[in-house]
């Protein structure tokens, strides 16, 4: 290319920074350069498996797959799309993006494309400039660079980032300018250069290749590019799998939130101007979107400024202003989980300490902060504690309760201004508090449609306690305030505005949620009189047709308008009565522009239907087999819509389901016997007999049923833990553990391995002991050391480490099958509804039954996962000769106060198994039987018993009946403690 010398870097700058690239992110630690979240056009860095290295890259789409999400990119120095995985995409760091991209936008110099204009009225037709190309056109182009052998350009301009050329091939020994021919084949016309453009050096005899092989790509401003942060809180497509229960995790998720506003702000505030349309209000709200203009006090503004907040997002600079002046507030967005929707405006309205002087000084709090879950509390409480520093003394609180009576009655709340908690442990103190309310202000519903979904009737409980308090005397000069924030509209939002809150700033920036509030339709049975057409193709006098709109629209006619979603910004539009999708939306924004034509038509729920004179919304979604890939999530919006669903898409979401057949069983099933997020789960709910069956297979010395010893030595959360199921008569992995640690004594044995494949088994030593291990993850790029996830097969943990520690296994050492077992403790859930254990329990749980043996019965085996109920800790008494039951891990947790029974667990662990042809669901339905006939105390030989040790021959005799119990499984020897003997004494059980 000719004149290019400003715009190209010399080839050796680039093979420099291709090796530093790989270099960093081959070494640097994924959870640092990893990015949270992804958004179309943002400039990042990928690895590319058909290149074998990382690149920089702009992110043009983003599909969700089985069990990742799946990412197109734009290669920006190879002029190549690429899909890859969102585990291998990476934050591009600034450093590497200060070289300008290799692949260059172009376009042909003063050359512009034509069409044949046809006039139905004149009966004309006459070629006119147009604004893209025909693709008769295209194709001429495309057919003309495939038959080339020689391609040049001539650079003349740089405008907007795109190199303006004149552009020479060579076709059969002939040279053509491409700008020339076109307009001589009439599909362009020459167009004079404009006076302010870039003109590049014309004296540059630098030559480089122009790449014309893909098509040009828009690049963002690498000043935008994504950095690295610490965390942020949920944007619209979030690639997290999950939370786990450790507090590092909880940390890293408080600072996801708190950072929520240092990523990626330039270009949050470049489409405010394109979004300021798109937003439903109740009431007229002025945004406030620049900081030092929000409605804060001047501390709190420097504590964001020095996080480097540069402002509040689309949704915060309408919502701030509404919650800073103490309205009633609803807000429903897409970030409509971020505690930023009220944290900083509730901090600063609590520094007019005038506002709560007709206040009567009792001890209860102000604001009262009502979160789904203790996950979600916890990094409420976090933010509040960083942020409350700035500012006047105000002492946050979090309170989380369990079941136990003596825990709400020993929480103190005297000087609390703030608490932050769930409804269940609300209820649960206001039991022992009954002053809680009497002087509380502020009442707080964060991720309200979780809320209702989860807890409406204790929600509106506590709302009924609010409002009562209200009647007082002293409640005419202090403020109240109920603020409800969340990501979707829930069908009880409607009550909670009618009935508790005062004329609310109903502020909805997801405007498909804006068409669910306004009761939108789904139908269409209306016939047209007058049809328009308007695209950006053809000229229109957008103020011409919106009076003629106006015109028809009021005298009674029926107009229908046939129109693109680019030209829907100009028409500002609002009081349609019907939308009609022929082509499916690309986005919810998209989405919802179209809905935001009806809006003047929405029902407004805060005025009682009677009162309200409007026309019917109502909107109408075509659905192809194109449109495959959007029915699930139009059918669950049209589900909280309150919609008929058509018989012929009711099968969809089966279907869907049928899809992750090759996930692994879900978590929540298998825990609790129910998933409640089913539709948007990623694992499969059903029984897959090649994967689980053949695991059962593999798994030979897995028990199917009867009495085992299992020893817990990797704990997951309460219960759920991996361990071993022990053979007491002969443990054959203890053999085994001592062959190889006295083989690995020797120091001439501990040979390194030379090659580390995946899946395959080897020695590793930890501390002093030597452990089987298995590859169950390797870097990308191998190098002579390098870091590898290993799981410990006869233990069930992973860890990482480096490639270097791996010793070679000798293969009689292999033999053994694995023998890390998961194991679930049945008939217990969470309180709450929560679909997760609190730390709390989870540690008690942990210290009490880590490497420690235990008897359980086994009533399900899936795969590698056995369910055991009950399972007990029996201890031997020597001097007393006898065996007792120290403890029942199931009552232990129970005894906590943050566990609840779980009845139906078991029926429904029968139900996931009705269809399939297991040879132990034998025991279930036993199981089942009994708990239905008895009391839990009578479900098993293995509660309420403790036994004397007795004579030779009575054991000898037990032992026949347990063989006889056991139905011809291997033999396995139990305490004395289960032998059914006629001269035992039996005391009384100590648990349930």
């Amino acid at each position: 290319m000719k004149g290019c010398g400003p715009h190209v870097v010399d080839e050796i700058e680039y093979k420099k920074l291709n090796a530093e690239m790989n270099q960093f992110y081959d070494k640097a630690c994924e959870d640092e350069v990893k990015p949270i979240t992804l958004e179309k056009d943002q400039l990042c860095v990928v690895f590319s498996e058909e290149l074998k290295c990382w690149c920089r890259a702009v992110v043009k789409s983003i599909m969700y797959c089985a069990d990742h999400y799946q990412i197109e990119c734009f290669l920006v120095d190879y002029a190549k799309y690429a899909f890859v995985k969102s585990k291998d995409v990476r934050v591009a760091v600034e450093g590497f993006m200060q070289i300008p991209f290799r692949a260059k936008k172009c376009g042909l110099y003063c050359t512009k494309p034509v069409t044949l204009h046809v006039n139905l009225c004149e009966d004309t037709a006459k070629i006119v400039p147009a604004k893209r190309w025909d693709n008769a056109a295209t194709r001429y182009f495309q057919r003309l660079l495939e038959a080339t052998t020689q391609i040049k350009a001539k650079l003349c301009s740089v405008e907007d980032n795109t190199f303006h050329v004149i552009l020479y091939v060579t076709v059969e020994d002939e040279k053509v300018c491409i700008n020339d021919d076109l307009v001589l084949k009439k599909f362009a016309h020459f167009e004079e250069a404009k006076e302010n453009i870039q003109s590049p050096t014309k004296e540059q005899d630098n030559q480089t290749s122009l790449n014309v092989d893909s098509p040009p790509v828009e690049i963002v401003n690498p000043a935008l590019a994504f950095r690295p942060v610490r965390l942020q809180e949920k944007v619209p497509m979030n690639l997290e799998a999950g939370y786990a229960v450790s507090g590092s995790s909880l940390e890293k998720t408080y600072k996801r939130s708190n950072m929520v506003f240092n990523e990626n702000n330039e270009s949050r505030f470049q489409n405010l101007k394109e979004e300021r349309s798109f937003v439903f209000l109740s009431n007229k709200i002025e945004p406030t979107s620049i900081l030092e203009k929000a409605p804060l006090h001047d501390n709190l503004k420097k504590e964001l400024a020095q996080d480097k907040f540069l402002g509040p997002d689309f949704t915060e600079s309408y919502s701030w202003p509404a919650v800073a002046r103490g309205c009633d507030v609803v807000a429903i967005s897409y970030q409509g989980n971020d505690p930023f929707l009220y944290i900083p405006p509730v901090l600063a309205f609590l520094q007019v300490e005038s506002c709560y002087k007709a206040l009567p000084k009792r001890n209860g709090p102000l604001v009262l902060i009502l979160c789904p879950g203790w996950r979600k509390a916890q990094l409420v409480f976090e933010l509040l504690k960083k942020y409350s520093r700035c500012s006047r003394l105000i002492r946050p609180m979090l309170i989380i309760l369990g079941k136990k009576k003596e825990e709400a009655e020993t929480v103190k709340i005297q000087g609390c201004e703030i608490i932050v908690t769930t409804p269940y442990s609300l209820l649960r103190l206001y039991e022992y508090h009954f002053f809680l309310f009497s002087g509380l202000c502020h009442l707080i519903l964060d991720e309200i449609e979780v809320l209702f979904s989860e807890a409406a009737e204790q929600v509106f409980v506590i709302l009924g306690y609010y409002k009562k308090n209200l009647v007082n005397e002293e409640w005419k000069y202090s403020p109240h305030q109920i603020i409800a924030v969340g990501t979707q509209w829930n069908k009880h939002i409607g009550s909670l505005i009618k009935e508790f809150m005062n004329d609310p700033y109903i502020v909805i920036t997801a405007l498909e949620e804006a068409s669910i509030y306004g009761n939108v339709q789904q139908a269409l049975k209306s016939n047209s009189i007058f049809a328009f057409k308007i695209h950006k193709e053809i000229e229109f006098n957008f103020k011409d047709f919106l009076e003629h709109w106006t015109k028809s629209c009021s005298n009674g006619s029926r107009v229908v308008l046939v129109l693109t979603d680019d030209c829907m910004q100009f028409l500002e539009i609002t009081d349609a009565s019907c939308v009609i999708h022929f082509s499916f939306p690309s986005s919810p924004t998209i989405f919802g522009q179209r809905l935001y034509s009806m809006s003047d038509n929405f029902h407004n729920t805060i005025k009682d239907s009677s009162d309200q004179d409007h026309r019917q919304a109502r909107s109408v979604i075509m659905l192809t087999e194109n449109s495959e890939c959007h029915t699930v999530g139009i059918l669950r919006y049209l589900e909280r819509a309150e919609v008929d669903i058509p018989p012929g898409l009711a099968g969809v979401l089966e279907a869907e389901e049928k899809k992750k057949f090759a996930r692994p069983l879900c978590t929540c099933l298998k825990m609790f016997g129910t998933c409640k997020n089913r539709t948007v789960c990623p694992d499969r709910h059903q029984i897959n007999l090649q994967i689980d069956m053949l695991q059962n297979m593999a798994s030979k010395t897995i028990q199917t049923s009867g009495y085992v010893t299992v020893l817990p030595l990797h704990i997951v959360n309460a219960t759920n833990f991996f361990g071993r199921i022990v053979d007491k008569q002969k443990d054959q992995y203890t053999i085994l553990a001592e062959e190889i640690n006295e083989y690995f004594k020797e120091t001439s044995n501990r040979v390194a391995a030379q090659k580390v494949e995946k899946l395959a088994l080897y020695g590793f030593c930890e501390e002093t002991v030597f452990h089987r291990v298995q590859v169950v993850e390797t870097s990308s790029k191998e190098e002579e050391n390098f870091n590898i996830k290993i799981n410990y097969v006869d233990e069930g943990r992973t860890s990482q480490v480096q490639s270097s520690q791996l010793l070679h296994l000798p293969a009689r050492f292999q033999h053994l099958p694995p023998q890390a077992v998961e194991f679930i403790v049945c008939r217990v859930k969470p309180i709450d509804n929560d679909t997760e254990w609190n730390p709390r329990v989870t540690r008690y749980i942990h210290q009490k039954i880590e490497r420690k043996p235990h008897e359980a019965k086994v009533v399900l085996t899936v795969g590698n996962t056995v369910w055991i109920d009950p399972m007990v800790r029996v201890t031997r008494l020597s001097d007393l000769k006898m065996y007792v039951n120290e403890y029942s891990v199931r009552s232990e947790i129970l005894s906590t106060g943050l566990g609840t029974d779980n009845p139906e667990h078991i029926l429904q662990l029968q139900k996931l198994c009705e269809h399939v042809k297991l040879s132990h669901t034998e025991n279930l339905e036993l199981l089942s039987i009994k708990e239905d006939a008895a009391s839990p105390e009578n479900v098993s030989e293995l509660q309420n018993v403790s036994l004397k040790e007795n004579s030779s021959e009575n054991c000898n005799s037990s032992r026949v009946i347990m063989g006889n119990h056991l139905r011809g499984k291997r033999s396995h020897n139990f305490p004395k403690t289960f032998q059914t003997c006629s001269q035992v004494k039996r005391l009384d059980g100590l648990f349930s």
